[in-house]
């Protein structure tokens, strides 16, 4: 193996890759491991429902204020001193969450690990693709598709176990001793390569300039566009009548125009825009938040549409979600060893979206009457996709980027990867409210007295009815009261399977626009070609 300039070797990379991804995927995980034990958070601390959503939110809102400024934190600080330091906050905030009283303690410490977590990704991926010598990154970046896939995917599995079986604080504490050993290895393994230490170099001999106005921008930017996906559906959107929705996204707006033309101008930018300039890291950036926005979308209503209509608890809810994980593990190495040979970035990428968007539709083609194994499948041929174009994109993403600015590209995908995700968080769930209501207007045009169908299920119901009430009068009451039932299951089962249809059709117009990148190739197994 030859050793690469920009890193040294003396470790072997696959014991880096190991140490680093492990606290990544705790910090991945915990994006959704907290979901399905929010209404058991809010009855442990005495709060309502609808109040502990902000565990969510405070936590996606802090990640999104330090993923962009990632990159210029690990060139001041040096990536190993951040990345150690990122460790030890977020395994600290997640003692701190475990042993929270109320909840306005929990929100705030999960603002303290989400801030400190932030820092995670794009330190362990700038770390796996100077570690592993070129010819071999697609493997690097195929170990870090292991957290940013798989731990999503069992989140909502290990969540449901964690809290049926314990108690929803050892979501949190589960992190504490993971992350105790995580600090050990990478302090014993991780060191910064010489091109950091050289760039580290050059900025302690110039001023010191901290762009306060570009981070007052950014934290306007993500906490306005972290709260209006969070209570958008709440609030009615934009026919919010107390215009918190309106005064949100006019901030946003103005807040993310101002950022814009700061970071663009500004000699040394908190948050690295420049990298979208380059062709394939602007499609990459696309395609993975619209990925990542079907992947969160999906993961957030296959559970809730199991458990309200087919009576599983949040563990079987998982179970049903989890042997999806087991495809992903197995062929993301497949995935590298094809980019190895040569395989064009671009097919991979357009097989994953396509069956992406296969296994939405399979799922929108369903009905109530589907075993879980039918479930199983369909999730299945989605996280196929997910596997299939995960490494290829970050490979064809970071083709053209310069070391110099690898940082900020990182984090930047980093940060757009989660907004994809909250993104198809909120739109599923406004889809899925939204078209419940549409389905239930649609099914109430056939119910009335003039519909034969009707008064003849009702005719066969009576009998049954009065025999099981002992009341002759019961049954009209019971009957009407049996149909309004199905009529709000099959509502709420074709809203969510409208939900399917949707994020369908946005894989698979995602497929013609791989076409717009550079192809990137592995030339005799040496060095990524764009053509």
């Amino acid at each position: 193996m030859s050793a690469g300039p920009n890193a040294p070797r003396s470790v072997n990379h696959w014991l880096v890759a190991f140490a680093v991804v492990v606290p990544t995927f705790m910090e991945v995980l915990d994006t959704t491991i907290a979901n399905v034990a929010l209404r058991y958070i809010a009855g442990g601390l005495s709060a309502a429902n609808i109040d502990s959503e902000w565990v969510i939110t405070s936590y996606l809102a802090a990640n999104a204020i330090i993923l962009p400024m990632s990159g210029w934190l690990l060139t001041r600080l040096g990536r190993r001193t951040y990345f150690l330091l990122s460790i030890a906050g977020f395994t600290l905030s997640s003692f701190l969450c475990g042993i929270a009283t109320s909840l306005d303690q929990l929100i705030l410490f999960r603002v303290f690990q989400g801030l400190a977590g932030g820092g995670l990704q794009p330190c362990s991926q700038g770390i796996l693709l100077d570690s592993f010598p070129k010819e071999k990154q697609g493997q690097g970046l195929t170990v870090f598709g292991l957290a940013a896939l798989v731990a999503p995917v069992i989140g909502p599995t290990l969540g449901g176990y964690i809290t049926d079986n314990y108690s929803w604080r050892w979501i949190f504490f589960i992190n504490v001793p993971v992350g105790g050993v995580a600090l050990l290895s990478c302090y014993a393994l991780v060191q910064d390569p010489e091109y950091l230490k050289e760039e580290r170099a050059k900025l302690r001999k110039s001023p010191f300039g901290f762009d306060t106005i570009g981070l007052g921008l950014l934290v306007i930017v993500m906490v306005s566009w972290e709260v209006v996906l969070s209570k958008g559906q709440e609030w009615d959107w934009f026919g919010d009548p107390f215009y918190r929705v309106q005064t949100l996204a006019g901030l946003f707006t103005l807040g993310l125009i101002g950022l814009i033309i700061r970071e663009l101008r500004y000699p040394a930018p908190l948050v690295g825009l420049r990298s979208l300039a380059d062709r394939n890291f602007a499609v990459a950036a696309v395609v993975m938040a619209c990925a990542f926005a079907v992947l969160y979308g999906q993961t957030t209503s296959l559970p809730a549409l199991l458990q309200t209509l087919f009576g599983y608890d949040a563990t079987h809810s998982g179970l049903v979600l989890s042997p999806a994980g087991i495809f992903s593990v197995t062929l993301l190495p497949i995935v590298a060893v094809l980019l190895a040979r040569g395989l064009d970035a671009r097919w991979l990428i357009m097989a994953g979206l396509a069956s992406m968007a296969i296994g939405n539709y399979w799922l929108c083609q369903m009905n109530l009457d589907i075993s879980p194994w039918d479930v199983v499948w369909a999730r299945v041929v989605l996280i196929v996709g997910l596997s299939l174009l995960f490494t290829p994109l970050n490979v064809a993403a970071y083709r053209n980027i310069s070391l110099q600015q690898r940082g900020a590209a990182v984090g930047l995908l980093s940060l757009l990867r989660n907004e994809g995700g909250s993104v198809g968080t909120s739109v599923a769930q406004t889809i899925q409210e939204r078209r419940e209501q549409f389905h239930l207007l649609r099914l109430n045009e056939f119910l009335d007295g003039l519909n034969p169908a009707l008064t003849e299920y009702l005719a066969g119901l009576r009998p049954i009815l009065t025999a099981y009430s002992g009341d002759p009068t019961a049954p009209y009451v019971l009957g009407y009261q049996i149909i309004d039932d199905v009529r709000q299951q099959q509502a709420s089962s074709l809203a969510y399977f409208d939900v399917f249809w949707v994020f369908g059709v946005v894989s698979a117009l995602l497929v013609p626009l791989v076409l717009l990148m550079r192809r990137s190739v592995a030339e005799k197994g040496a060095h990524l070609a764009a053509e």
